[in-house]
C-alpha cells in the first residue's frame, strides 16, 4: 500500500543535480580550458528579484559557473536594454543570458526576450525555444517545468500511460509542462481558472500539477486518493507566510507524493537554469 503525504524534497534533489553539474563544469573546464558563463540582468531593485539573482549567483559559485550581475536602473530606456543584451550575444564569454523578470513599464518582456540569442536563452522563454519544444525538437527547456519532470523521474514516479492534469496555461510553466509530459507519455488535460467543474478534471489525475497562482485554490475535493501533486504557486498568506496554490494540510492526507511551498519546485527551477547555462556552454564549447 502506498503512503500518503510523501513529501517531494526538492531542495535535496536539486543538490543532486547540482553535485552532477560541479563535476561536469569541472571536465569543460579540464578539456577546453574554459567555464561555462552566465550573465544575469537586473532592471530596478525590486525586492523578490534581488532575492532570486542573489540565489542564482550562489548557485553559480557553488557548481563552478562564472556569474556576472549588471544591474541597471529603473529608468533604462528600453533600446538601451536591448543594445547590452546584443553585446551579451556576441560575448564569447557569455553562454547564458538572464534577464530577471518582472521589468519595469514600458519594457516590452517580449521584445527583450526575443533579442536574446536563442542557444543563449537559458530560461527557454525564446519564441523559437518554445516552438522547437512544442514540436518536440532539441532546444533550451524552460526552467520550472523540466524541473518538475526531473524531481519525478528521480523519484522513479510512472510517467508513461498516466493521466497528468495542468492547472494553468502560461507559457513559462503551464504550457511547457504539457508538452514535456506528452513527451514522456503521460495523456495531458490543461486545465484554467475559467475551466468549468475543475475538480471534475483535477480528480481523474494521476499527476496533478497546479500552476495558477491562486493560494489554496486547489483542496481535498479536487484531488484523487492517490495522485502524485506538483504545487507551483507562491503566494502569500494574510500573515505574510508563503504558500502554493495547493492547500498543503488537507491535500497531503490523500496525495501520494506532494511538494511543499517553499522547498519544493523552487529549487529545481534554479538548478535548471545551472543544467541550461552548462549545455548552452557545451554546444558552443563543442
Amino acid at each position: 500500500m502506498v503512503k500518503r503525504g510523501q513529501l517531494i524534497d526538492g531542495k535535496a534533489i536539486a543538490e543532486q543535480v547540482k553535485s552532477e553539474l560541479k563535476k561536469e563544469v569541472a571536465e569543460l573546464a579540464e578539456k577546453f580550458g574554459k567555464r561555462p558563463g552566465l550573465t544575469v540582468i537586473l532592471v530596478g531593485n525590486d525586492p523578490a528579484s534581488e532575492t532570486y539573482v542573489r540565489g542564482k549567483v550562489r548557485d553559480c559559485e557553488q557548481v563552478g559557473i562564472a556569474s556576472e550581475l549588471i544591474r541597471l536602473p529603473d529608468t533604462v530606456q528600453e533600446e538601451e536594454l536591448l543594445s547590452e543584451i546584443q553585446r551579451l550575444n556576441d560575448d564569447p564569454k557569455t553562454h547564458g543570458i538572464l534577464v530577471q523578470l518582472p521589468l519595469p513599464e514600458g519594457i516590452s518582456p517580449d521584445r527583450v526576450i526575443s533579442q536574446i540569442r536563442p542557444d543563449k536563452d537559458v530560461d527557454g522563454f525564446h519564441p523559437l525555444n518554445a516552438g522547437r519544444l512544442a514540436t518536440g525538437l532539441d532546444s533550451l527547456l524552460p526552467c520550472t517545468p523540466h524541473g518538475i519532470i526531473q524531481m519525478l523521474k528521480r523519484l522513479e514516479i510512472p510517467l508513461a500511460g498516466k493521466h497528468a492534469v495542468v492547472v494553468g496555461r502560461s507559457n513559462i510553466v503551464g504550457k511547457p509542462a504539457s508538452f514535456l509530459l506528452q513527451r514522456e507519455n503521460a495523456t495531458v488535460t490543461m486545465c484554467h481558472s475559467r475551466t468549468k467543474d475543475l475538480a471534475f478534471h483535477t480528480r481523474q489525475a494521476d499527476i496533478l500539477i497546479a500552476a495558477v497562482g491562486r493560494l489554496h485554490m486547489i483542496t481535498q475535493d479536487h484531488v484523487k486518493d492517490g495522485a502524485v501533486v506538483i504545487d507551483v504557486g507562491m503566494n502569500r498568506t494574510p500573515t505574510g507566510k508563503l504558500a502554493g496554490d495547493v492547500d498543503f494540510d488537507t491535500v497531503k492526507q490523500v496525495a501520494s507524493y506532494i511538494t511543499p511551498v517553499p522547498g519544493g519546485v523552487g529549487p529545481m527551477t534554479r538548478a535548471m537554469l545551472l543544467y541550461n547555462t552548462v549545455q548552452a556552454a557545451r554546444a558552443f564549447f563543442s
